[in-house]
């Protein structure tokens, strides 16, 4: 399966919090990758000659973003579990046209750009994290100055390209 993901530049201490969260609440994907934006999700093989012609001529400016507020997505019953998102305010525009330009027949859901921090057995469970993170983390100023095309194979992450935005 293919992805593209934006790379966040953050604050050392912003940093850290999202790596610390992710390492509790989401701990079968921290250590494979670690805070980012996912714009291609689980693309098949075929779409990697696209996807690096579509990388090779986006013509994009580093642009910031704001995390400002906390989204949490409840899976369909029988599950009880829930998602944790942090949501960009700023840069959301930025991110949704990136995501468009990459995915240009569109996908079967409605695209709101995230940075996930977790995944909860239970809806309660992440309600209660989201309170905390958002009281003491929010918001979070941050940077994209990059994409990379990445391949998953099982539990290994291969980076394809990375293309870097211009200042």
């Amino acid at each position: 399966m293919l992805f593209v993901v934006a790379w966040p530049v953050l604050s050392a201490a912003d940093d850290t919090a999202l790596r610390r969260l992710r390492a509790q609440y989401h701990r079968r994907e921290a250590g494979l990758i670690g805070p980012h934006f996912t714009l291609v999700f689980g693309a098949a093989a075929q779409r990697e000659g696209a996807l690096h012609h579509a990388l090779d001529h986006l013509s994009q400016r580093s642009f910031w973003f704001v995390l400002d507020r906390i989204v949490r997505f409840d899976r369909a019953p029988p599950s009880r579990a829930a998602y944790l998102y942090a949501v960009p305010g700023d840069g959301a525009a930025e991110l949704t046209a990136l995501h468009e330009s990459l995915n240009p027949e569109g996908g079967e859901e409605p695209f709101e750009p995230h940075i996930t921090l977790g995944l909860f057995e239970r809806a309660a469970d992440a309600e209660q994290v989201a309170r905390i993170v958002e009281r003491q983390h929010l918001p979070m100023h941050g940077r994209v100055e990059a994409l990379s095309l990445l391949r998953r194979d099982g539990e290994r992450l291969e980076t394809l390209a990375t293309i870097r935005f211009t200042s």
